[in-house]
This record gives structure tokens, C-alpha cells and sequence, in this order.
């Protein structure tokens, strides 16, 4: 596999585990729904010219349906480290989790707000444990070094980091934040997408913390 297929492919995976790591339950919406509809950011809230797209899941379905398996790693479990501590307190659906893409020239982002609390302690010890470990396709094939790293962040509550991948000389990158505003969890990924035919321009981080930071405060206004 050559550097950029196995670059995608690494990408991919921590995109589907992310954005697929809740449990999804059954029910009728209450009204934490209803309150987690008012704190949503929409797509009027973006500039003119950025994609934005709502994402629904199927009710019921379970946790990485139709995605590929977490990659084998050393240390054990870092491949899908922050995504299980997530998965494993999660509950996801009617009136408990809203889910939308965003979309600039230079970052595909994907945010997700939840009615119950991220387990912040659980989040940060895995970050600190997989600082650094390696990533493997399967057991013969040689280990993808990868770092995670934690960002500066205005709110003081709130867990960013960046997560990178080294293949030969090149390194790839993707970001995470996580927070907790009272009873709600905002949680999110960034991924470097270059796409010329979107208008507006991103700069990672920085465009993604502003827009974890928009999401909290309006979070923590409802």
C-alpha cells in the first residue's frame, strides 16, 4: 500500500470510529431533545459557501455498523482509545445526540452534541497513555508511528488534541475536543481536506476551535 492510500485509509477509520462511537437507543424524544435542538449550531451560523450538512444515524444501530474494525496497536486499544471512552458511557438517540459536517477549502469537520456528560477523567488518561504508540493494518505489516498531543485552549474545561501520523518523511494530522457543558457533552473531529471548489478557506486548528468554541457557548446559553 502505498504513503497516501495508507494515509486515507488511517484517516478513514478515525473518522468512522469517532462520529460512530455512541450507543444508539430507542425512545420518543423528551425534552432534553428539545433543548438539544435550540443549542445546535445550524448552517446559518457558518459563512456563505461552507458545506454544512445534519447527520442522522439509524435508530438502533449498533456501534460501527457498516465500518471498518479499530486497527491493531501497541500499546493495546490507543487505535480507538478516545472513541471507547466515549462508546462505553454512551447513549444515542431520538432527543439525545444532534450530529452535523462541516465543510471549508482545507478542513472536514464533524461535530456532536449530546444530552448526557463525556467522561473527561477516562478521555484525558487514555490521551496521556497513547502519547505516543504505533498503528498496524495487521500483525505483519510494519507499525505506524503516532503521536497525541494536547492543544491550548481558551476554555479552560475543555480537551483538544492532535493526533499525528508519521509515514516516512510526511506526517498527517487530525484534532479532537472534547467538553462538558453542565449536563451536555460536545465532542469533535477536524480533519486537513483541501477542496477547492468550497469557497472558504479553513486554517487547523484554529477554525475548528473556534467552532467547538461557538458550539459550547451557545451550549452553555440554553
Amino acid at each position: 500500500m502505498n504513503r497516501r492510500r495508507c494515509e486515507t485509509a488511517v484517516l478513514a477509520l478515525l473518522l468512522v470510529a469517532l462520529t460512530g462511537c455512541a450507543h444508539a437507543i430507542s425512545g420518543t424524544a423528551t425534552w432534553p431533545g428539545a433543548r438539544l435542538e435550540k443549542v445546535v449550531l445550524t448552517a446559518d451560523d457558518f459563512p456563505a459557501g461552507v458545506h454544512f450538512d445534519r447527520i442522522v444515524r439509524p435508530t438502533g444501530q449498533p456501534d460501527g455498523t457498516g465500518g471498518p474494525p479499530a486497527m491493531l496497536s501497541n500499546p493495546e486499544g490507543c487505535s480507538d482509545g478516545l472513541t471507547r471512552a466515549i462508546a462505553d458511557t454512551a447513549e444515542r438517540g431520538p432527543g439525545s445526540a444532534a450530529e452535523y459536517g462541516v465543510g471549508y477549502d482545507g478542513a472536514r469537520i464533524t461535530m456532536t452534541v449530546v444530552t448526557w456528560p463525556l467522561d473527561l477523567a477516562r478521555l484525558a488518561a487514555t490521551a496521556d497513555r497513547c502519547a505516543h504508540f504505533q498503528t498496524f493494518f495487521d500483525s505483519t505489516t510494519p507499525g505506524i508511528p503516532m503521536t497525541t498531543t494536547r492543544l491550548p485552549t481558551l476554555r479552560a474545561d475543555a480537551l483538544v488534541y492532535e493526533q499525528t501520523m508519521r509515514l516516512g518523511n510526511a506526517e498527517s494530522n487530525a484534532y479532537f475536543t472534547f467538553e462538558n457543558i453542565g449536563r451536555m457533552g460536545v465532542f469533535g473531529i477536524a480533519f486537513p481536506t483541501p477542496n477547492p471548489s468550497i469557497p472558504v478557506k479553513a486554517a487547523l486548528p484554529q477554525t475548528f476551535l473556534d467552532i467547538a468554541a461557538k458550539q459550547a457557548e451557545r451550549a452553555e446559553s440554553g
